[in-house]
């Protein structure tokens, strides 16, 4: 039998009767929203430490310390104020007193939709928290995007947000899974986004943070995330804001030599075309939920070899639930009015093309095309080589349906599809899939298929169904 989710209240009120968990609250931007079910609840007198809102700037600098470029609705401000507060209970609260306490910080730093409604709203939560007395604190970020219209509602479902947060913190701690699931208790996906998460502390040792976004796009409560080579989870509009965006889709299952030239000749192009350069440009490797559910349920250990790998070799991560290309540069424009470049192969240009595809979309393949080809989206084009016969496919003679060629033209024309010139031939015949085959089977001459160092690790690690032989294995 599944047990029933709780409330707000009914999480509350279960944290007040625990008379080892005490702490402070501190809001601001939205009201004092989350300590109100603690207060209503009942019970509160052993729970709540103080709880405050510094609202005014000058006060907020005082307590905290200033900003830099005075922006407060910021991951760094919410964790030098869950910092503060938890010194200051230590600071204020002798151990020796109060033995068994297990003290913690709930803080978020948010902004609600303006009058005007120009902004829709988002923010900051976070929870530092002790799971024994003896123990370092550990500490839960989420950043949040309102959905609602109306900063009334949005208060309210900051409000729940920040108890189902608290009360998985303590309640849910050894298992991170039902924990990301339980912050949408009592809430809808409608109601809000959660686009970043960050699990840190001794009680969080074993979690890695990249699985834990990839929760959140599973679950439907966010549409991209990000992670950085280094596996350090990003808030998509910090590192896309007003900025270039050069993206390539793929498997990586595993990383090819073809992947590489694409990309970087499609780079090339791209900067070239846009006079763009290193400082002003984010460079994305995209994989699909969809990708890696090909063979049914997901595989986390096959989707962290394919991240591990193209961390290694240096690129920013994003994996999403755009099926369709048009939703992937539609996501890109909400950030930046900047360039846009896609590198992509002929067969998936061929699939921009199929009708097929935007059934289910109210103005079909012309809205779709009016979102991909928006503002200066441009295809880099990779060519294909047909393996039955040799010809070479590219922009010039591919195929498209009868009533997409003038479509086709058209974007041919106006040079919203180019091809990538400067490819290597040789990498022409190189495909992910045998390769697979030939790593599991041992057969010769995989590894001159990849960049080198893709090679020794999948050999290191053991990736992809790689086995070291052994004499044993050779007879």
């Amino acid at each position: 039998m599944i047990k029933p989710k709780l409330t707000p209240k009914q999480k509350a009120l279960a944290i007040n009767l625990d008379s080892s968990i005490y702490g402070t609250f501190a809001e601001i931007g939205a009201g004092q929203e989350t300590v109100r079910h603690f207060f209503r609840a009942g019970g509160a007198s052993q729970t709540i430490a103080k709880a405050m809102s510094a609202y005014d700037k000058d006060f907020s600098d005082a307590i905290y310390g200033k900003e830099a470029k005075n922006r407060y609705v910021t991951q760094n401000r919410l964790r030098k104020m869950l910092r503060y507060e938890v010194a200051l209970i230590e600071e204020r609260i002798p151990r020796e007193n109060n033995p068994g306490k297990k003290f913690f910080s709930y803080a978020n730093t948010v902004t609600t939709i303006n009058f005007d409604k120009t902004t829709k709203g988002h923010g900051w939560v976070g929870v530092r928290f002790q799971n024994s007395e003896n123990e370092e604190y550990n500490e839960i970020i989420i950043h949040v995007k309102f959905k609602e219209t109306n900063p009334t509602l949005q208060q309210e479902t900051l409000g729940s947000l920040g108890v189902n947060l608290i009360y998985g913190a303590y309640f849910y701690t050894d298992n991170p899974r039902i924990l990301v699931e339980s912050l949408y208790d009592d809430l809808s996906l409608d109601r809000l986004e959660i686009d970043m998460i960050d699990f840190s502390g001794p009680a969080f040792r074993y979690v890695d943070n990249r699985l834990m976004s990839l929760q959140l796009v599973k679950l439907g409560m966010t549409d991209a995330v990000i992670f950085n080579s280094q596996g350090n989870n990003m808030l998509p509009a910090d590192i896309l804001y007003k900025k270039n965006i050069f993206a390539v889709r793929g498997s990586f299952r595993p990383v090819t030599r073809v992947n590489i030239d694409m990309f970087e000749h499609g780079l090339e192009m791209f900067n070239q075309d846009n006079s763009c350069d290193h400082e002003n440009t984010q460079i994305l490797f995209e994989i699909t939920i969809s990708n890696l559910r090909a063979a049914g349920d997901i595989d986390e250990r096959d989707f962290l070899d394919r991240v591990d790998i193209l961390g290694t070799l240096g690129y920013t991560v994003m994996i999403s639930n755009f099926s369709e290309y048009y939703r992937m540069v539609d996501y890109f424009s909400t950030f930046t009015n900047q360039h846009i470049g896609v590198a992509m192969g002929v067969n998936n240009l061929l699939d921009v093309f199929d009708e097929e595809y935007y059934k289910n979309l109210p103005g079909g393949i012309l809205e779709a095309f009016g979102k991909f080809f928006k503002k200066d989206m441009r295809v880099y084009l990779y060519p294909y080589k047909n393996p039955e016969d040799g010809e070479l496919l590219t922009s010039e003679n591919l195929k498209v349906h009868d009533n997409l060629k003038e479509l086709y033209k058209y974007f041919k024309l106006n040079k919203r599809i180019v091809d990538i010139s400067n490819y290597n031939p040789k990498f022409l015949e190189i495909y992910s899939r045998e390769i697979l085959k030939k790593i599991v089977t041992h057969e010769l001459g995989w590894e001159d298929e990849l960049p080198k160092s893709v090679a020794e690790m999948i050999k290191d690690r053991g990736m992809f169904g790689y086995k070291e032989l052994t004499f044993e294995g050779l007879n």
